[in-house]
C-alpha cells in the first residue's frame, strides 16, 4: 500500500477522534491537519474531510484515489466529503503500516491507540514530539490580523515575524564557537525549566545581546534558534524605532512588545541596537528620544519567566553603546570573526552539497585569514557561478583558490581611495564590487538571504 493511502487515512482517523474526544485540544492536532482546518482563527469540531482539505493535509494530489480500494472508505460524491465506513478496521490498517515516527508526532491518534498493546507511544511523548500550535504561521497571521489593521503601514515596517518552520537556516548548518554553544544550551534549559525559575525568584533571565562585526552569525543564530525551539521569531529594526519618517514612535514599540507577549512563547530580535545609544547622545527629534526610552523601559519590563519572551538584541558596534543599553542585558554573546579552525568547518558545512575536486578545506581555511562566514559564503558563489561559464557542475580547489584571490582583490579596491585620482575608475570599482563590503551594512539588511551572515553556513543575514 503507497504512503499516499497512509496519510490519508491518518487523516482520516486523526480527525474522528479529535470530533469526538472533546478532552484534545488544537495542540493535539499535528501542524500538517491544523493548517487544512484553520477558519476565522479557530479550529472547529466537526472536522470534516473534503477532498480539498485532504490535500492541504496529506499533499497527496487525489486522495480519493489513494484509498478507494480500501473496503473501510467512502466518498460523498456531492459534497467531496472523504470518511470511514469501519474506523476500528481503519485502526488496524493503519498501525500495522505506521511507523513510530508516525504516531510519535499525532497526539490525536497516540491518545486513542495507547492502551493498545501494540502501540508502543504515548499521548504526552507525542504532544511534547508534535509542534505546539503558536508556531503555526495561520495561528499567527490570526493574531495579527486581530490585532493590527489595514492602516498599521508603519508597523509593517517596523517589526517581521516567521514561523519557525519559515526559517531556513538550522543548527546543523551553524558553525559555532563554544561560548555560543554554551549559552544555547542555557537559554534551551532557562526555557525548558521557567516554572523553576519562577519559582526560586529567578526572573531577570533570557535577554542576551549579540555582539560582533556583519557577517558573523547573530541573525542566523538568532533564527536557528527559532526554528529549532519550535517559537515564532519577530524582527525588529532598531533604526526604524530612529527614523524621522515613523510617527508615534513610542506606541509602536510599545505594540511591538506587545505583540511578542502575545505570541509568547517567542523570540524577540533586535537588530541594530546601537542605534539606540546613537538617539541618545545626539540632538534628534524629543520624540525619537521618548521613543528609545519607551524602549528601554520596555525592555526592562519583559521577561522569558514571566511573559515567556525570550530577548536577543544585536550590534555591529558595541562601542557606540553606553551603560544604560548594556545593563538591560544579562548575557552578552560574542561573535568573532572566524579562527583558522571554524573557517575550515565552515567551508566543509556549507559544501555539503557541492562536488569539489581535490577539495582541501585546511587550505581554504589558512587562505581566508580575516573573512567571516559571510565573506566565505561569496567566495563559494564565486567558484560556483565561474564554473557554470565553463558549464562545469563541478568545482576544483583550483576554482575555491581562485575565487578567494579574486574576493582579496575586489576587497582591497574598494579600501583605495580612488575618487579624487579618476572618478571612472572609481565607478568601475564599486560595480565589480558588487557591494560585498566587511564594514557595510549589506550583511544586515533584510530579504538578503542568499548571502549568510556565518560563521554559519546558511542563508541567513548579520
Amino acid at each position: 500500500m503507497s504512503d499516499a493511502a497512509l496519510s490519508v487515512v491518518e487523516l482520516l482517523l486523526t480527525a474522528r477522534h479529535y470530533t469526538d474526544e472533546r478532552d484534545l485540544d488544537p495542540n493535539d492536532l499535528p501542524p500538517r491537519v491544523r493548517s487544512a482546518f484553520w477558519s476565522d482563527g479557530e479550529i472547529e469540531r466537526p472536522l470534516v474531510v473534503t477532498e480539498e482539505r485532504a490535500v492541504t493535509a496529506t499533499g497527496v494530489e487525489d486522495p480519493w484515489a489513494a484509498i478507494s480500494d480500501l473496503m473501510f472508505t467512502d466518498r460523498d460524491t456531492f459534497t467531496d466529503e472523504l470518511s470511514l465506513t469501519e474506523p476500528g478496521l481503519a485502526a488496524d490498517w493503519l498501525i500495522d503500516r505506521a511507523d513510530d515516527e508516525l504516531l510519535g508526532t499525532n497526539p490525536t491518534l497516540a491518545y486513542a491507540f495507547e492502551d493498545r498493546d501494540d502501540v508502543d507511544v504515548t499521548h504526552a511523548e507525542a504532544r511534547e514530539n508534535n509542534r505546539p500550535i503558536h508556531a503555526d504561521r495561520a495561528w499567527i497571521d490570526g493574531l495579527l490580523s486581530e490585532y493590527f489593521d489595514e492602516d498599521d503601514e508603519e508597523m509593517l515596517d517596523l517589526v517581521e515575524v516567521r514561523a519557525p518552520e519559515e526559517v531556513e537556516v538550522s543548527m546543523e548548518d551553524l558553525v559555532l564557537t563554544p561560548d555560543q554553544e554554551d549559552e544555547i544550551v542555557k537559554i534551551g534549559k532557562a526555557i525548558e525549566h521557567r516554572d523553576y525559575l519562577a519559582e526560586i525568584g529567578l526572573r531577570e533571565i533570557g535577554k542576551l545581546l549579540f555582539v560582533g562585526p556583519p557577517g558573523t552569525g547573530k541573525t542566523s543564530v538568532a533564527r536557528a534558534l527559532a526554528r529549532s525551539l519550535d517559537l515564532p521569531f519577530v524582527e525588529v529594526k532598531l533604526s526604524m524605532v530612529t527614523s524621522q519618517y515613523l510617527g508615534e514612535t513610542a506606541k509602536n514599540v510599545d505594540r511591538v512588545f506587545e505583540v511578542s507577549r502575545r505570541l509568547a512563547p517567542c523570540i524577540l530580535f533586535m537588530d541594530e541596537f546601537d542605534s539606540v545609544a546613537k538617539t541618545r547622545r545626539s540632538d534628534e527629534h524629543a520624540a525619537l528620544k521618548r521613543a528609545v526610552n519607551t524602549l528601554l523601559k520596555s525592555i526592562d519590563e519583559i521577561s522569558l519567566v514571566r511573559d515567556e519572551v525570550l530577548l536577543i538584541g544585536a550590534t555591529n558596534h558595541p562601542d557606540q553603546l553606553d551603560s544604560a543599553a548594556w545593563r538591560r542585558f544579562d548575557e552578552i554573546v560574542n561573535f568573532p570573526r572566524p579562527d583558522r579552525g571554524m573557517r575550515r568547518d565552515i567551508f566543509e558545512v556549507i559544501t555539503r552539497e557541492m562536488i569539489i575536486g581535490d577539495f582541501a578545506p585546511d587550505e581554504l581555511a589558512e587562505a581566508t585569514e580575516g573573512l567571516t562566514g559571510s565573506d566565505i559564503r561569496l567566495v563559494l558563489r564565486e567558484a560556483v557561478l565561474e564554473a557554470l561559464t565553463e558549464d562545469r557542475m563541478e568545482i576544483t580547489q583550483a576554482d575555491l583558490l581562485a575565487a578567494v584571490e579574486d574576493f582579496e582583490e575586489r576587497d582591497n579596491l574598494k579600501n583605495m581611495d580612488m575618487i579624487d585620482e579618476d572618478p571612472e575608475a572609481a565607478i568601475a570599482g564599486g560595480a565589480t564590487d558588487g557591494g560585498h563590503d566587511h564594514d557595510h551594512a549589506h550583511d544586515d539588511q533584510p530579504g538578503e538571504e542568499d548571502v549568510p551572515d556565518a560563521p554559519a553556513a546558511d542563508h541567513a543575514d548579520d
